[in-house]
């Protein structure tokens, strides 16, 4: 996540700062020097007290969520490749039928166009490839 603020602009209230837990002003902030990284003055707006409803405090809040997990990503050009029958079999198309076509007959150019099921020991790296396939795992081998 970029953030366009610069420390310089930056002015934090006293209360969120552990060093200061005891002192708790509302008005007192910490304020940096009006100076951006590279030393070139910055334009700083009036100098007020932050409020909790003020743009500044909402963009530096960071949440980090720790959940189940990460999600997997779907390898797309694999799901345009595979699809799944009713049953649950991964299907998939057979090589040899895009080009050259003149010279193989009309029966293996028809067995070419069908669709064939992946192979039990190629399930592995199918379902690695895509993770959400609904899959029977009966119907299809181990992996």
């Amino acid at each position: 996540m970029a953030m366009s603020l610069s420390l310089a602009r930056l002015a934090l209230p006293l209360q969120s700062l552990p060093a200061a837990a005891g002192k708790r002003s509302a008005n007192a902030t910490i304020s940096f020097a009006a100076n951006s990284f590279f030393g070139a003055p910055l334009a700083v707006a009036a100098a007020t007290a932050l409020s909790p409803a003020a743009p500044l405090a909402r963009s530096l809040s960071v949440v980090a969520k720790a959940g189940k997990g990460y999600k997997m990503k779907t390898h797309k050009a694999s799901a345009k490749r595979f699809r799944v029958t009713g049953t649950g079999k991964i299907v998939r198309r057979c090589a040899g039928k895009q080009h050259l076509l003149s010279k193989k007959n009309a029966k293996r150019r028809k067995r070419l166009s069908k669709m064939v099921q992946v192979n039990k020991s190629d399930y592995s790296n199918v379902m690695g490839a895509l993770p959400y396939l609904k899959v029977n795992k009966k119907a299809g081998g181990e992996y």
